[in-house]
């Protein structure tokens, strides 16, 4: 069986601690490969040795690791297939969706290739007499990025292209449930000219967490995952300290208003909805349909499109519409939640209880489940379900689909479908969320904007990518430097105001 240690100092190395975690083949439920979870002891090299190779690679002027990352993406094009094949292998999602998944990461680094404007200072000349002010951006030391099973690509890439390019030292803690594809990156990295210690790879559990967060020589953390393990990331980095960005949980609302094209919101809803099974803090949710006449005219669109979705593995081929969930937890935290909404009360209109794939029944697949009239006070309205159900409230007006947004305690991204300007500005305007879309079902932005949910979906003051992960990544220095000319004055002890 394959065994999956670290990357640490530009190399493939065997875990020493003894400890392991299984990874599985969702669509088989077979395990498939064993990872190393990382001891104390291997935290610290890795730290220390990143620690040491971060000194020469921040005295790098910002065009040679610019230079890195332009390389970078052309081994990512290269290799897309194979780190796709990867991902699908170990987190189930279809060959397309992989391969999205890399192909989002891989603009942050296109993005990253443009970091010596980003990293620019500003100056001020003759601010007094024979004083200039200028502020230099400098690189933090070592960071570490902590990320997520449903992502095993594009997230790291987030973390990593503006870490490394703003000069700085990265240790990884990805998801030990699909480890393989960020080692990959590792070894793409050391090929595209980065010095070795500068990017490690750690394994690892719940203990590695914990001595990223101890470590008094990490200086930032960034984090995606569930809300709760977010606060503990984040309280932990701010009682050391450390500079931090945690993401957490979503419930992301879909207003579908009476004059929206019907058959574009329907068609939005289900990639938004059931594309990687659910698997998506961007997914859609809750469709809030204005209207009981809008809500018959949409479930009406929905339910075919729902019952004819294809269901398999990635091996079946592109026509796979989603996959498996990552874990057998996962889908029997799935089914129970569907079963509570049943119990409650909503009507389940589409039922994918009983879904059984020939050939694969020990496989952690889950069928598409659509619930109507699911109400505020219910457990699959409140909980994020992370998996392939979409929750259908109905909303009397604008006013009331508006309100439940606003008063979710998520607050990721959420979407409008309208015909109406005026509507679509007011809600872009007033909804306290961090990202919406109009007539965009999955609002994500591109990678020279920036990405970050409100309220319990996000803990730190910066986001993700776009200009805000390079003040993240980066500390500003203001230095006043004066070259008085003529015969020196002497001290003075009073504080003095410029002339």
């Amino acid at each position: 069986m394959e065994q999956i240690g670290h990357w640490i100092n530009g190399a493939h190395v065997a875990g020493t601690s003894g400890r392991t975690a299984d990874v599985f083949n969702p669509a088989t439920g077979e395990v498939q490969a064993q990872v190393a979870l990382a001891s104390q002891k291997e935290m610290d090299r890795a730290i220390s040795s990143a620690a040491e190779a971060q000194i020469a690679w921040g005295a790098t002027n910002p065009q040679r690791r610019a230079r890195v990352m332009m390389e970078l993406v052309r081994l990512l094009n290269r290799d897309m297939d194979k780190l796709a094949e990867a991902i699908s292998s170990e987190h189930g999602k279809t060959f397309p969706d992989a391969k999205g998944d890399v192909q989002r990461g891989l603009e942050v680094i296109e993005f990253c290739i443009g970091a010596p404007h980003l990293l620019k200072g500003e100056f001020t000349d003759a601010a007094g007499p024979g004083i200039d002010m200028y502020s230099m951006r400098q690189p933090l030391g070592v960071v570490a990025g902590i990320t997520p099973f449903n992502f095993p690509a594009m997230i790291p890439l987030w973390k990593l292209g503006p870490a490394l390019a703003s000069g700085n030292a990265m240790i990884l803690k990805p998801s030990e449930r699909d480890p393989s594809c960020p080692m990959m990156l590792g070894a793409l990295l050391k090929e595209a000219g980065l010095p070795d210690g500068v990017f490690q790879v750690i394994n690892g559990d719940k203990a590695a967490v914990d001595a990223i967060l101890d470590s008094e020589i990490i200086q930032a953390v960034g984090f995606v995952g569930s809300t709760p393990i977010a606060q503990y990331i984040y309280s932990r980095a701010a009682e050391t300290g450390k500079r931090c960005q945690c993401f957490g949980g979503a419930k992301n609302h879909m207003i579908i208003m009476p004059d929206a094209d019907m058959d574009q919101a329907a068609d939005a809803l289900i990639g938004a909805s059931y594309g990687a099974a659910g698997e998506r803090c961007m997914a859609i949710s809750v469709a809030v349909p204005v209207g009981d006449e809008t809500a018959d005219r949409l479930i009406e669109k929905l339910v075919p499109r729902i019952e004819a979705l294809k269901v398999g593995p990635y091996t079946a081929g592109n026509d796979v519409d989603f996959g498996p969930v990552v874990t057998k937890a996962a889908k029997e935290n799935i089914l129970r939640l569907v079963q509570t909404g049943v119990d409650q009360g909503a009507e389940l209109v589409v039922d994918g209880r009983n879904f059984n794939l020939q050939g694969y029944e020990n496989g952690f697949f889950v069928g598409a489940h659509l619930f109507d009239r699911v109400t505020p006070d219910m457990d699959i309205y409140k909980t994020e379900i992370f998996g392939p159900v979409l929750s259908t409230v109905r909303a009397a007006s604008y006013e009331e689909a508006l309100g439940l947004a606003m008063d979710h305690e998520y607050g990721n991204g959420t979407a409008i479908f309208t015909r109406d300007g005026d509507a679509a500005r007011d809600f872009a305007s007033r909804v306290n969320i961090g990202m919406v879309g109009i007539n965009v079902p999955i609002p994500v932005p591109l990678a020279y904007h920036t990405f970050g949910g409100w309220k319990r979906s996000g803990f730190g003051d910066l986001n993700q990518h776009g200009p805000d992960s390079f003040r993240f990544y980066t500390r500003t220095k203001t230095v006043t430097s004066r070259w008085p000319s003529g015969i020196k004055e002497g001290a003075a002890f009073n504080f003095k105001a410029m002339d």
